[in-house]
């Protein structure tokens, strides 16, 4: 069974590692390449970086094609050279052209990190978080023209807790995804998979995440504030602004007491060991891990040992609020 993998992300990851290892191997499955995204430029110094999922796929010595855009005719004609039987996705981050759909002849298969119909998209786990879901999962599905819309063949639940932010459901469910692709693929070379065709009238959609997702309305709940900075985190989380530059919130905790009245959304209460207390448009919002412009992250009450934030400062403000200059400061009074 030649077998394409089609992946980008750490997510992928685990997928692909169950595909070769010992027990697909006694299914017959047999992985004869590895299609990823082009390498990006990464870090401070922007130097180019291989994908996990291709740097997994050189460590076992698999061919890694990476096409700019996958329809284009002489990416097709590559792959088709590889000559799939099936080809396996998990999170690969472009949708397949229908000469790729119709390629190998137990077709194309997807492992995508939500419960379909809900969250289709480019980050469905991410939204989960954002939107206050209690519940995501891991669904398998024929992949089709439209995004995300192929009929299902396996789904399985996972919990998202209060602890979890989205590292830690990345890491759950790329897991449960391979889980469920060990289940699942059995019955489909057996030709005993189902079909299970999606109600279209329940979807909801997760579209990749945008630089004003990032922003911290003050204006919200507290609550929703949370589940904001960690549906963005690890790998962002919010920001606000304070003295005028960007200001990021890593982790953050709802308190249940309201805060003082006449108090306005983005005001800071108090700042100490215990992190940033800032009102919101319901709630107090407490900022445990920060990170200043040009800084690393790191806890607030680390940050507060060398930076003054006078209470009253504001958060959010475009220009220079009366003490921000004070807060924005560095160790030692510093910009």
């Amino acid at each position: 069974m030649r077998v394409v993998f089609m992946g980008t992300p750490e997510f992928a990851v685990p997928s692909l590692h169950w595909l070769m290892g010992e027990e697909a191997k006694a299914l017959g499955v047999e992985v004869v390449g590895v299609v990823s995204q082009p390498d990006r430029p990464k870090g401070r110094k922007k130097e180019l970086a291989p994908t996990p999922v291709k740097a997994a796929a050189l460590e076992y010595g698999l061919p890694v094609l990476q096409p700019e855009r996958l329809r284009r005719a002489e990416a097709v004609e590559e792959l088709k050279g590889l000559a799939p039987e099936l080809i396996v996705t998990a999170a690969y981050g472009q949708i397949l052209p229908l000469s790729v759909l119709e390629m190998p002849r137990l077709g194309c298969i997807n492992v995508h990190g939500s419960l379909l119909p809900k969250y289709r998209g480019g980050a469905p786990i991410q939204r989960s978080i954002m939107n206050g879901e209690d519940k995501t999962g891991v669904t398998i599905m024929y992949m089709a023209e439209g995004l995300d819309t192929g009929d299902m063949i396996s789904r399985v639940e996972v919990p998202i807790t209060d602890a979890d932010d989205s590292g830690t459901m990345f890491a759950k469910l790329s897991e449960a995804g391979a889980r469920l692709l060990a289940e699942t693929l059995p019955e489909l070379l057996e030709g005993r998979a189902p079909r299970v065709p999606q109600d279209d009238s329940q979807a909801t959609h997760a579209p990749n995440l945008t630089r004003e997702d990032e922003r911290l309305d003050w204006t919200r709940g507290a609550r929703e504030l949370w589940r904001q900075v960690r549906g963005l985190s690890p790998m962002a989380g919010g920001f606000t602004l304070l003295g005028g530059e960007p200001f990021k919130v890593r982790a953050c905790a709802p308190e249940d007491k309201p805060g003082p009245a006449g108090a306005a959304p983005g005001q800071v209460l108090d700042a100490g060991p215990d992190g940033i207390r800032v009102m919101t448009g319901s709630g107090v919002l407490r900022l445990t891990e920060i990170q200043p412009a040009g800084k690393r992250a790191m806890p607030a009450a680390e940050w507060l040992k060398g930076a003054r934030l006078a209470a009253g400062t504001v958060l959010g403000a475009p220009a220079a609020e009366p003490g921000a200059a004070d807060a924005a400061a560095g160790e030692g009074g510093r910009r």
